[in-house]
């Protein structure tokens, strides 16, 4: 039998999924995160996910894992030091970078800009240059540059980026620095720009190979570390982690290229929620991952997730393929307190974490959560992970008193007031990628996973007027199943400027399918059958004149039928969707990139026994929560037992090992074919 395992750490939970790929059987396991070591969490709920799938971890073929370890480099300002040599004259261009400051005209007034990822002082210019056409018109001073390094090596610098003008056209000058610096530098990784982004544009080329240096000594000593740790638990089988572009890469190809695993960790939700989008039938879908410190959310279209050229991680945001996830401050963690200017009810974006965690977890918190208002409510009922998490009930109460004694109101108002801001808080951020991108969510159903999702995917469905509410199998695990679903994946790019009128199509197809042999030929390396893989091509476009383009995905069968007139006519219709008008300049395409995929696991959700409708079969007990105005009398239920068909009446509560699901008054919660729980206005 062949076995995979989706692995996912978050900020209070590691979860995991394993997952029999001939039959669909899987096991579950959350146990707390080990923040000092992730892999220390890993390894203890390897261990037990095997023991309930009564394996040894050397059954397990693919180990398949979302993390946050580059992420947590750069917001925490944790990269490595990187130094960085570019062409003569351009030694501020990470100082001088884009004009651009977030938020109103109040920005330019208190926005502190942040800190250069390669400081000045470790910038040096070298002779040498490339012209626009990948002509050296300058050759490069090799002793000037053995200077530089060894002036680099002795300033102690941890990671090193060569970033030369216009080497997306012809990297020689580049090559010929890394050779110098091995030899130099042999322990220092060193990372090329035009094997990074080959793109035009040289700040963001810099950028983007900077942040790759910076995380390149944390990522890689992790994973080392990760699969020294496995190899030593006997676990012989692949190891991969999941791109922000939902994909996956090995990991030793992560090492080199960790730039692209900037947003892995969100970007496994995204991905399970298309496999259980698949399996029941619903093709348009809001994410709504809710965690302990945070929540993602994300857009799938007719089961494809929208992609973005930039990837942002606080205020740095690099060109490096990633789905369009939003974060806000707002998770099961996030605390809730009342500014003493103010004295207005504020919740997140700071949060309890996994240590000392929500004062309900017992483990030494004192700052009331959203989780704690959850519990003080009867949403959360007192045995967690399947009874094997207590929660202190009393602790929450006294916790939440604080927030009701500082407003002067009441315990409940309190704690519903703490649900009804952390709601708005995710409302937003799903209007942002729904409504401020032009769709309408009303023609979208919202999936609540993460820990606390289904716990509020009900009443955001309500602001959203989006239903049905789904609440899919194992939602607390979700993220590691999208990690143990998805499929390899892998792109170059390639910058073309060239107006569409004066572009012929046969060289725009011998470019991409020559890009498209690269990228197969590296999947094929990583031992994947060429026939197994797909291709697929993708065009930046834009109306000349403009500073910003707009990426199509087409297949190679449907750009060699409608040509490079179909790409912009469909330039135009999404050009049109986004900004709601068009223009009459000549289109312009900007980059061309080819992306290959391994194999699908098209291997559908195994199917619940049927039931009679009536869901009495799984009743634990009768139970009383919070409806907005009084406690109403609810009904708790055991997840375990449900059986397809089954209708639930709201309010009530369905819990089971990794998260619980709130089905509201006036709501109804009917459970599919494959398990999902559909809520739906009564």
């Amino acid at each position: 039998m062949t076995y995979r395992l989706g692995v996912d750490v978050g900020g209070t939970f590691t979860d995991l999924l394993l997952f029999n790929q001939e039959n669909g059987e899987f096991w579950r396991h959350k146990t707390p995160s080990t923040p000092h070591d992730s892999s220390e969490g890993i390894l203890n709920g390897v261990t037990a996910v095997c023991e309930k799938g009564g394996i040894a971890p050397s059954d397990v073929e693919f180990f398949l894992h979302g993390t946050t370890v580059a992420t947590n480099a750069v917001l925490e300002g944790k990269g490595a030091r990187v130094g960085l040599i570019t062409t003569d004259g351009y030694r501020q261009v990470m100082q001088i970078a884009r004009s651009f400051v977030p938020g109103g005209l109040a920005g330019w007034i208190v926005w502190p800009k942040p800190e250069p990822l390669a400081a000045l002082e470790d910038t040096f210019e070298i002779a040498g240059r490339m012209n626009a056409r990948g002509e050296e018109t300058a050759p490069i001073d090799e002793a000037q540059i053995r200077s530089v390094l060894e002036t680099l090596k002795a300033s102690g610098v941890e990671a090193l980026t060569v970033a030369l003008i216009n080497a997306y056209l012809n990297g020689a000058h580049e090559v010929r620095v890394a050779e110098l610096a091995a030899e130099i530098m042999p322990d220092v990784p060193i990372s090329l720009s035009h094997l990074v982004l080959p793109e035009m544009q040289e700040y963001e080329r810099t950028l983007t190979t900077v942040a790759n240096a910076a995380v390149r000594p944390v990522v890689g000593k992790y994973v080392r570390n990760l699969r020294s740790r496995l190899r030593g638990a006997g676990m012989a089988g692949s190891l991969s982690l999941l791109r922000s572009d939902g994909g996956l890469m090995s990991s030793e190809k992560s090492e080199e290229h960790p730039v692209s695993l900037l947003m892995s960790g969100p970007a496994g939700g995204v991905t399970g929620a298309i496999w259980v989008g698949r399996n029941a039938g619903i093709r348009n879908i809001l994410t709504l991952d809710v965690g302990g410190t945070s929540t993602d959310v994300a857009l799938i279209e007719d089961l494809e997730a929208r992609r973005q050229r930039t990837t942002e991680v606080g205020h740095l945001s690099v060109r490096a393929s990633a789905l369009d996830v939003k974060t806000v401050g707002a998770g099961g963690g996030s605390i809730a307190y009342v500014p003493e200017l103010t004295k207005a009810l504020r919740v997140g974006p700071q949060s309890a974490g996994a240590v000392p965690g929500p004062v309900a977890y017992g483990k030494g918190g004192t700052a009331p959560t959203v989780t704690d208002a959850n519990v003080v409510l009867g949403y959360l009922p007192e045995n967690l992970l399947g009874g094997t998490f207590k929660l202190d009930r009393e602790g929450a109460r006294t916790a939440v008193q604080t927030i009701a004694d500082a407003l002067g109101i009441g315990l409940m108002e309190a704690a519903r007031g703490i649900i009804d801001i952390v709601n708005e808080n995710m409302f937003g951020a799903l209007r942002m990628i729904s409504v401020q991108q032009g769709y309408d969510p009303r023609d979208f159903a919202v999936m609540g996973f993460g820990g606390a999702g289904p716990l509020h995917v009900n009443a955001v469905a309500r602001l959203m007027g989006s239903w049905p509410a789904v609440s899919p199998v194992s939602p607390g695990v979700l993220c590691a199943l999208g990690d143990a679903t998805t499929r390899m994946r892998t792109e170059t790019a390639r910058s073309f400027s060239q107006r569409v009128a004066d572009t012929g199509e046969d060289q725009v197809l011998t470019l991409l399918e020559e890009m498209a042999r690269q990228t197969r030929a590296e999947l094929v390396a990583e031992g994947i059958a060429d026939a197994d893989i797909t291709s697929q091509f993708e065009l930046d476009v834009r109306y000349e004149g403009q500073a910003f383009e707009v990426p199509l995905s087409i297949d190679p069968e449907t750009l060699k039928a409608d040509g490079l007139a179909g790409v912009t006519a469909r330039f135009d219709a999404e050009h049109l969707r986004l900004f709601t008008f068009n223009m009459d300049s000549a289109h312009e395409l900007v980059n061309l990139r080819a992306v290959a995929m391994g194999p699908a696991l098209e291997l559908p959700s195994p199917p619940l026994e049927k039931g009679d409708g009536n869901p009495i079969r799984a009743k634990i007990r009768d139970h009383e929560l919070w409806t907005g105005s009084a406690m109403q009398a609810a009904v708790i239920y055991d997840r375990a037992k449900l059986l397809a068909g089954d209708v639930i009446p709201g309010p009530a509560v369905v819990t089971e090992m990794d998260s619980t699901t709130l089905i509201e008054a006036d709501c109804i919660g009917t459970v599919d074919h494959a398990g999902n729980i559909l809520i739906n206005l009564a």
